[in-house]
């Protein structure tokens, strides 16, 4: 490194130190509103050290003055001098053009330096590379030195370094000396695939950056790192240069335009420049941001998805570039025909880029060809429904706007609010949704939507197809504006207490202030913001957002709202209204403020007058591949439960049936990982003797057949000719976070497939703290403590991507 043109900066220990105090506080911190990171301790197995991992919320490094905006940070305490100091560095959280106001074309024009360096995005998972004094060589994931990932980031580096004579120990000092971390991505199909091919030769670890160990980010410019790469045997990105934003943008556009750069396909550039936080400011820092193609990866993604869907036995569900995707999915029915033995690789992530090859060769084109002939064809695909979904939390006004819409456009309105049935309400909304299409061809799904988990009930359980989803986005974080939130909570507080017990649920006249807040500060905490670049989250699905300030008015934000449809979806606005008719349509909204009904099952909430309620299909229990509908309410209420009434050898319960030793091995590693503070329950359980001796997941108990009438009584139909313990389907079980409180333990999770639970909260209840507190305390905890993050402890199951499988039992009582 001393070879290198930029200055080797070493570390200040005063201020590392002070960094891992305020990183030590945010790993306590359970308040969403302060900074919050988790902490993480690794072992190096025969060195004597340890590493801890500091992981901070992918929400909130749209905050500003947090400690530190690394994205991939680990320290290491000195045992002699008690400092700590950065062992390993990632580069800051950066974001795709027009995410954030700092990454819109016309600050990156006002606030950013050239030179701009482009250099491609690898479509693989990154790598961490850095050493300690001792030559001790540090290869990680983003977040772990343990993980599989870090471990074939590790195999790699072995592998290159022994093709050049160069030791690991060499590497790892070369690191420390110049106190920097090198920063590769690990594209291995072998290993994984990603989207783009990496096979043979083109397979391996490249090198795109090398970070000064240092709290502000700061990295060596792209001759440096190439320069690197040619000295330790990585394999090297392609760099493009650019003098000034004009040229910077036009080359990106037109890159865009096929997705590739000198015929190799790529998902994007990176680019990396100078830049200051205000225009005045004279203080140049290293800042990144990137631009990704669109197109063909969101086809190929899409493809992916749907290829899974239909080996798994479900219906496989997409809104764009339909007629392509319907041939591809004939394409892959008879591959997979042809070679059964491929179903389970795919599902492992293996075959992917060859399923998508043979059909693309077996057409003779390519992805890009198909996009292009799209947009040639002028006529792009056109929904025929849209599914307007506002994620806000109270007071934003979405009713409002929603109301506003009905008076303009007629559209279809559905208040989960309103909804009275006793059935799976979060089912019976998206039912809801699908019955307002008969009326109209836009639905407004009114409900706050804040978490991610209910944006991906909405998209799985609406099946209709041409249906697209448009996220009303209200933006709740804001780098520029660090008292936002505060800002949000007093106006929505003032709007809601002026509006009294006009609303369905909130009664501000009625129930007491303090309760109020409670309510609406809980909505706040738990907000979740749209993430529509997360592979893997749910927003992805989103087909066009539209962002909006909770802080105006709903006049402005219904204006920006049509706009925004008129100019995605022509076919739905016609034209945009005059002034006039958003204030008519506003004063409207506000005067005829609507009036709670018993249910919401039609595009305007309310049933027709002179004309009876259609009884609904009755739901079904069954397995994975058959759909669930669950109970109306008028059904509900007429249930015919004598059949099943409950008597000394009554059913006591319908459960999933767990694997124990899965289970406990779960437990045990985000145990193994989590700092000592946090394993003092799980030891007190397991010393003294605490732990049930059988796991499983409640799905419907006997005390909830009265409520929950319908669902009890097809649990019961589905037991019929069984013998008792015998299994009447399969269920899979997620995961997601392990949760107590002092007293109880449990895993909250998730229900794979159409199983009904009628818990809140799928859980499996892991022990209690004495015989006095019974099992189904775990209920409570969770969804009156949990919920709330109020008094409990947890460790998120995030590194844990196990499904579990179980039987579903029903359990009897006993007599």
């Amino acid at each position: 490194m001393s070879s290198f043109n930029s200055k080797i900066v070493q570390q200040d220990p005063a201020e590392i130190n002070e960094l891992v105090e305020l990183l030590h506080g945010g790993d306590r911190n359970k308040d969403k509103k302060n900074f919050q990171c988790q902490k993480r301790t690794f072992e190096l197995a025969g060195t004597g050290h340890s590493l801890d991992s500091w992981r901070i919320p992918e929400f909130s490094f749209k905050k500003s003055n947090l400690p530190t905006y690394g994205r991939g940070l680990f320290t290491w305490q000195d045992p002699t001098t008690k400092d700590y100091r950065i062992a390993i560095r990632g580069y800051d959280k950066f974001f795709n053009i027009g995410e954030v106001p700092r990454t819109h074309w016309s600050w990156i024009e006002n606030n950013t330096q050239a030179p701009y360096e482009l250099t491609m995005k690898e479509n693989g998972c990154i790598i961490f590379i850095s050493g300690l004094a001792d030559g001790t060589l540090l290869v990680s994931s983003k977040h772990s030195l343990e993980s599989p990932h870090a471990s074939a980031g590790e195999a790699w580096v072995e592998k290159q370094l022994a093709k050049i004579g160069k030791t690991k120990k060499e590497l790892a000092l070369t690191l420390y000396d110049a106190n920097a971390t090198a920063v590769a991505e690990l594209c291995d199909d072998s290993f994984e695939e990603h989207i783009l091919a990496y096979e043979g030769d083109n397979a391996g670890l490249y090198l795109h950056g090398i970070n000064k160990n240092l709290n502000r980010f700061a990295t060596y410019p792209s001759v440096d790192v190439q320069s690197f790469a040619d000295a330790w045997g990585f394999k090297k990105i392609d760099v493009v240069m650019k003098d000034n934003v004009k040229d910077l943008r036009e080359f990106l556009e037109l890159a865009a335009e096929t997705g590739s750069y000198e015929g190799k396909d790529v998902e994007g550039f990176v680019i990396r420049c100078k830049a200051r936080d205000t225009p005045d400011s004279t203080d140049w820092h290293d800042w990144f941001f990137k631009y990704k193609f669109e197109e063909p990866y969101l086809m190929y993604r899409q493809w992916r998805e749907v290829t899974k869907a239909m080996i798994s036995g479900k219906q496989p569900t997409f809104k764009k570039h339909a007629k392509v995707t319907k041939e591809y999915l004939k394409f892959a029915e008879e591959y997979f025909v042809r070679n059964p033995e491929a179903k389970d690789e795919y599902l492992n992530n293996k075959g992917i880029i060859k399923l998508r090859d043979e059909f693309l060769n077996h057409h003779g084109i390519k992805g890009s060809d198909i996009v292009k002939a799209e947009e040639e064809d002028g006529t792009p695909e056109a929904p025929s429904k849209l599914v307007l979904v506002p994620v806000a939390t109270i007071g934003c006004g979405k009713s409002t706007i929603a109301y506003a819409l009905k008076t303009m456009f007629g559209w279809g309105h559905v208040q989960n609010d309103n909804i009275r049935s006793k059935k799976t309400k979060t089912a019976a909304f998206a039912q809801a949704i699908e019955k307002a299409f008969d009326e109209s061809p836009v639905v407004f799904a009114d409900r706050n939507n804040h978490q991610k988990y209910e944006r991906e009930q909405l998209f799985r359980d609406i099946k209709l197809d041409g249906v697209r989803f448009v996220v009303l986005n209200y933006v709740h974080y804001s780098p520029e504006d660090p008292e936002l939130v505060k800002k949000i909570r007093d106006v929505t507080r003032s709007r809601v207490f002026s509006r009294g017990d006009n609303h369905q649920t909130i009664k501000a006249t009625t129930k007491p202030e303090l309760e109020i807040q409670k309510i609406m500060n809980g909505f706040l905490q738990r907000f979740q913001e749209v993430n529509v670049d997360d592979e893997n989250g749910p927003d992805r699905h989103f087909d066009l957002v539209i962002n909006l300030n909770p802080l105006d008015d709903s006049r402005k934000s219904l204006e920006i709202v049509v706009k925004a449809l008129h100019a995605a979806y022509p076919s739905f606005v016609r034209e945009v209204p005059s002034n006039e008719a958003f204030d008519s349509a506003i004063k409207s909204a506000f005067e005829d403020y609507y009036k709670p009904t018993p249910d919401a099952t039609t595009g305007n909430n309310q049933p027709k007058k002179g004309t009876k309620k259609e009884p609904k299909q009755q739901p079904q229990v069954a397995n994975s591949t058959t759909q669930t509908v669950t109970p109306d309410t008028t059904q509900t209420q007429h249930a015919d439960t004598k059949a099943k009434k409950p008597n000394k050898n009554a059913i006591e319960y319908f459960q999933i049936k767990m694997p124990h030793d899965a289970i406990l091995r779960i437990i045990n590693e985000a145990m193994n990982s989590a700092p000592p503070e946090k394993q003092v329950f799980w030891k007190k359980l397991q010393d003294t003797n605490r732990v049930q001796r059988a796991f499983h997941v409640t799905l419907i108990h006997n005390s909830q057949a009265k409520a929950k009438a319908d669902a009890w009584r097809k649990y019961c139909d589905a037991k019929e000719n069984k013998k008792e313990g015998e299994s009447i389907g399969k269920a899979t079980f997620k995961p997601d976070t392990l949760v107590w409180d002092g007293r109880v333990m449990a895993i909250q999770g998730r229900i794979i497939g159409e199983w009904y639970c009628a818990n809140e909260i799928p859980h499996i209840t892991i022990g209690t703290a004495d015989s006095t507190i019974k099992p189904v305390e775990a209920n409570a905890m969770l969804v009156e403590k949990w919920n709330y993050r109020k008094g409990t402890e947890e460790i998120p199951l995030t590194h844990n991507t196990a499904l579990i499988d179980g039987a579903v039992q029903a359990v009897m009582r006993s007599h």
